[in-house]
């Protein structure tokens, strides 16, 4: 069976777009998370199953090609199920005096960097991937009251025509190791859920961190004798 180790275009480009024109295109779809990883199985639309196995760390985007035989006319290509994009619109506040400018931007910055939320800034708008629920995004961003910023969820098909393919990549390819919750509790303790499903402890008294493998392992552990923090 062949492993598929490099990616050699991507169907959205000029050159591949014509030059795949009338091939015969089969699709792997992948889930957002599963386009994260570098080594993966996945099904096609024609019930074939692929290993594939890239570099370490390399960012999958949709359209990207796996195969290509100019004589059979035929090409393996990677798709890719894209979750909403949350936009934040700071084009009112481009009237404001400098300091009020500053202070917005800030207060946007501190908000979104709070969460560890990544982000890609074009022009007067912030564009933010889906790393946990839309309510709760909504919710943190409705929470700190920012004035005279709007914000909406977005199809990906519609921000991505204004990115450029390496933040396309930030948004819907390599979040693996950015997405998580940041959850704060009364102790003073947060707890970051990571995109593994494992939940990290840390203080900002102590700078103490501990880690649980709850989700994979709790199951085995009733007790939580090796996952005290579950």
């Amino acid at each position: 069976m062949t492993v598929f180790t490099n990616v050699i275009g991507n169907l959205h480009s000029t050159e591949w777009h014509e030059r795949l024109h009338n091939a015969d295109i089969e699709s792997l779809y992948l889930d957002q998370w599963t386009a994260q990883k570098s080594r993966f199985l996945a099904k096609s639309d024609k019930g074939n199953e692929y290993p594939v196995a890239l570099k370490r760390h390399s960012q999958i985007i949709d359209g990207d090609i796996l195969y290509y035989n100019p004589e059979e006319r035929k090409a393996i290509v990677l798709r890719l199920d894209l979750s909403p994009v949350l936009v934040i619109d700071l084009s009112a506040i481009k009237d404001k005096s400098a300091e009020e400018m500053i202070r917005i931007s800030v207060e946007l910055g501190h908000a979104i960097g709070n969460q560890h939320w990544p982000a890609v800034v074009k022009g007067t708008k912030v564009y933010v991937p889906l790393t946990v629920d839309k309510k709760v995004m909504l919710s943190v961003m409705e929470t700190h009251h920012l004035e005279d910023i709007t914000f909406e969820f977005q199809e990906a098909t519609e921000a991505i025509p204004y990115l450029a393919p390496h933040e396309i990549r930030r948004l819907f390819g390599g979040a693996g190791h950015e997405s998580h919750s940041h959850i704060h509790g009364d102790s003073g303790m947060h707890a970051h859920i990571d995109a593994e499903g494992n939940m990290h402890y840390h203080s900002h008294d102590n700078h103490r961190t501990e880690s649980c493998h709850c989700n994979n392992n709790c199951a085995d552990d009733p007790e939580h004798t090796h996952y005290p923090h579950c």
